[in-house]
């Protein structure tokens, strides 16, 4: 940089670029000891761990920020995790980063300072709100796509709520844009922002709320940690989109919200849609329309010249005398069919007449009574003779038990005798001298004593 130094000293005007100037600048850090080796101490915020390894972060104090770096070869013996909100001890070289021109520190080590009061409040009430549900997804509201009025609560003399004001006027000048002032800042601010809420909710023509205020330091911020608000926002009625600090800082507030936005503009820019765009989809739906509407033109103008063109457009006497000749022959096939079909139709009368006359009742009743008659006949000659025969059978059978009958042998001359106990005597064996014996006779009986048993001169 010698020759920079003779050029300020010849008091040439020669300009330089922006990469030379910020090597200069560079240069000056790195040749100063002081600056080599340094010691500082702040809490962590913007943290990230890139993919090789490298950690990236802010340490800030109450009023000051200040970039820091610390290579993987520095952070892999690390005995903890950094983590946003934790004060930390540090040492490191302070040094310009060419692309960007900003001054940060290269850190070498790096110890623990303790966690923030704050940040230890705010993660005991995440897990606490998240816990009870505050969080889900199923609770949060939509927000209208076409409100009709907005309310807004933030500091009336803020730049978020001219932000959000200017922002809403540029795209949807239709809405109506209601602020409802509060305290964004301090230890009001909490119940503050309650009331303004609870307000905007009993006012009964709001359709969406706006709640937040510009970025600050989480100090500032912090009343839209506490969990009087968060509660306010989830109970209320009205869908809300949180606008709270920049894009790096999340608050409570942000996460119980129906949305978040990164910046008031942003919020105001999800609230209302964009008068522009919507022009520009009307008049892409009008061209649309006119190009549907010109089809549909020239096809029916396609659809009349074919008609004109058409036979029975340019001769409709001849299409309507042809229809004369054919109603002609269609009445007289009409005719002769219909004289065809009541010629059959009578044809088919008479012979449902004739088989209806056949099979006439009457006539089945005679035959019927014919058929008893001689059904009867037969009856009384098959009787006759079934009897003639039974008659027969009877004096033969007569006479057989005639000539069998004992009383017709008794009458001859024989008897039969019988024992005391009535049995019949048929030896003399069965009977001894002495014995009553009863003779059984044809026209009575006797009773006798045996006196004496001789043989039979049958026997003999």
């Amino acid at each position: 940089m010698h020759w920079l130094k003779g050029v300020f000293l010849l008091g040439i005007q020669q300009y330089l670029t922006i990469t030379a100037l910020t090597k200069y600048i560079k240069r000056k850090f790195d040749v100063d000891h002081h600056l080599q080796d340094v010691y500082v101490k702040g809490e962590i915020s913007n943290f990230k761990r890139h993919s090789s390894g490298h950690m990236y972060f802010t340490l800030k104090d109450e009023k000051s920020r200040l970039l820091a770096v610390m290579f993987h070869h520095h952070n892999s013996s690390l005995a903890f995790v950094p983590e946003n909100g934790m004060n930390i001890l540090v040492r490191g070289e302070i040094s310009v980063y060419e692309q960007s021109g900003n001054y940060q520190i290269y850190v070498k080590e790096m110890n623990t300072d303790g966690i923030g009061d704050l940040f230890v409040r705010f993660e005991q009430l995440k897990k606490k709100l998240s816990d009870e549900g505050l969080f889900s997804t199923q609770y949060k509201k939509q927000i209208p796509k076409f409100p009709k009025a907005i309310g807004i609560i933030t500091s009336p003399t803020g730049a978020a709520i001219r932000d959000v004001l200017t922002t809403i006027e540029r795209r949807y000048p239709l809405v109506k844009a209601v602020v409802i002032p509060a305290l964004v800042q301090g230890p009001n601010a909490p119940d503050s922002i309650c009331k303004g809420i609870e307000k905007a909710n009993s006012m009964g023509d709001l359709d969406v709320l706006i709640v937040g205020r510009g970025g600050g330091s989480i100090e500032e911020l912090w009343a839209f940690n506490e969990e009087v608000v968060a509660k306010a926002i989830f109970q209320s009625k009205l869908p809300i989109i949180s606008a709270v600090g920049h894009e790096t800082d999340t608050t409570i507030a942000d996460m119980v919200a129906d949305i978040r936005a990164a910046t008031p503009t942003g919020a105001a820019e999800m609230a209302v849609p964009s008068k522009d765009e919507l022009l520009n989809r009307i008049q892409v739906l009008q061209k649309r329309n006119k190009a549907v509407m010109n089809k549909i033109f020239v096809q029916a103008e396609s659809k009349v010249i074919q008609l004109e063109k058409s036979y029975a457009f340019r001769y409709p006497r001849k299409l309507y005398e042809q229809k004369l000749e054919q109603l002609d022959k269609e009445m007289e096939r009409l005719k002769k069919g219909s004289t065809r079909y009541f010629q059959q139709q009578n044809e088919q009368f008479e012979s449902l007449k004739t088989l209806l006359k056949r099979h006439h009742p009457l006539a089945s009743v005679e035959s019927a009574l014919q058929n008893v008659e001689t059904l009867g006949r037969n009856l009384d000659k098959h009787f006759k003779s079934i009897t003639s025969e039974k008659e027969k059978d009877l004096i033969h059978a007569m006479s057989k038990l005639s000539t069998l009958n004992p009383l017709s042998i008794m009458a001859r001359g024989y008897s039969v005798v019988f024992n005391e106990n009535e049995e019949l005597i048929k030896s003399k064996s069965q009977i001894s001298k002495g014995d009553t014996i009863q003779v059984v006779l044809k026209d009575g009986k006797l009773e006798c004593e045996v006196k004496d048993i001789k043989e039979s001169a049958i026997n003999e």
